[in-house]
């Protein structure tokens, strides 16, 4: 196998977990908002988490990234994804916020389901 092919192979599976990690993100903002505690968003919560925990053991660079610069020297913000470069740029800022804000809110709104009932 060549390594265009290993670079398209990586860029496909790095896209597939950013979508499931992006749906996640929007389910736990979502849940936040609209009061729903189930099992989605305990999932959602624990894959961020582990995906969180997994960026800082690796220094704030995602496994995908070397894996990718293997077979390629570009080194655009989008080498190693299926994205557009503006928003593989500034993913982890965008998104991290969304995260944050989300937990906040389930945060907030289990507390009121707890102590203010």
């Amino acid at each position: 196998m060549n390594g265009d092919r290993r670079l398209g192979i990586i860029k496909f599976f790095h896209t597939i977990i950013w979508i499931v990690m992006v749906a996640a993100t929007f389910y736990i903002l979502y849940a936040g908002i609209a009061r729903v505690f189930n099992v989605w968003l305990w999932i959602s919560i624990a894959l961020l988490v582990c995906e969180t925990l997994v960026l800082v053991f690796n220094k704030w660079v995602c496994p995908f990234t070397p894996m990718a610069m293997r077979y390629t020297s570009d080194r655009d913000d989008n080498f190693d994804i299926y994205l557009p470069k503006v928003v593989a740029k500034y993913n982890k800022k965008f998104f991290g916020t969304i995260f944050v804000i989300g937990l906040l809110l389930v945060i907030v709104n289990l507390l009121y389901v707890w102590v203010g009932n």
